[in-house]
């Protein structure tokens, strides 16, 4: 693949100049001001800080692809998404859960097979084809949600798929939309995937401060 070839991917784009996706550019915003509000309140949480920090550069990411719209770009999109899970499924495993290190360094790994059998799954399924990799995230919460429902986190992360879930609807119905709403819907996805991100950086880093306010 030329790293320098370029994708049109959404409802806005209608050439590959910088400026044809000004909306979406635009609304990446909306990951870095979460991030700064995230990097604020996790002081002294030093894995929620490092989320903040991710959450600013999947801001970035996103902006230089809906501005260059290269397969380098689309990288730099995709990869601290997919940071961000990995590094968000690790702490959860080891702090909120307890489990040693390499326990949930093991349990982390093993998303990626049970993200490779679920697309397949969603990939024959309508609709939920076009988002396929995201919609193993929040069905991924809600398992945790399901199986640890007793801990106080599980609340949090049943909100937190709630509202992913909508963000992947409107990540779909872009290009579905387009006749009716020129620039699309994919915006949207911006704006409320960073309120679901923030939101979960929140989740973990309010175990954190619980966690050592009942060790003192």
């Amino acid at each position: 693949m030329e790293w320098t070839q370029q994708f049109d991917g959404y409802c806005e784009r209608t050439d590959f100049s910088y400026w044809s996706e000004p909306v979406n550019a635009i609304t990446n915003l909306a990951f870095i001001i979460a991030a700064l509000i995230a990097w604020r309140r996790s002081e002294g949480v030093p894995a929620a800080r490092l989320l903040a920090a991710i959450l600013f550069a999947i801001g970035v990411g996103s902006y230089l692809f809906h501005t260059h719209a290269t397969a380098w770009a689309s990288l730099m999109d995709v990869a601290p998404i997919g940071i961000f899970i990995l590094v968000y499924l690790f702490v959860v495993n080891r702090d909120m859960l307890g489990l040693r290190w390499w326990i949930a360094l093991i349990i982390t790994a093993g998303f990626v097979p049970y993200a490779a059998a679920f697309v397949g799954i969603f990939n024959r399924l309508p609709f939920f084809g076009i988002s396929n990799f995201y919609w193993t995230v929040p069905l991924l919460l809600f398992v945790y949600a399901g199986l640890f429902r007793h801990q106080p986190f599980a609340t949090g992360f049943i909100i937190g798929g709630a509202i992913l879930s909508l963000s992947i609807t409107i990540r779909s119905l872009d290009e579905m939309l387009c006749t009716t709403i020129p620039f699309g819907t994919h915006f949207l996805w911006h704006c409320v995937n960073a309120v679901m991100l923030g939101w979960m950086i929140h989740v973990y880093q309010r175990h954190m401060v619980a966690g050592h306010a009942s060790e003192r």
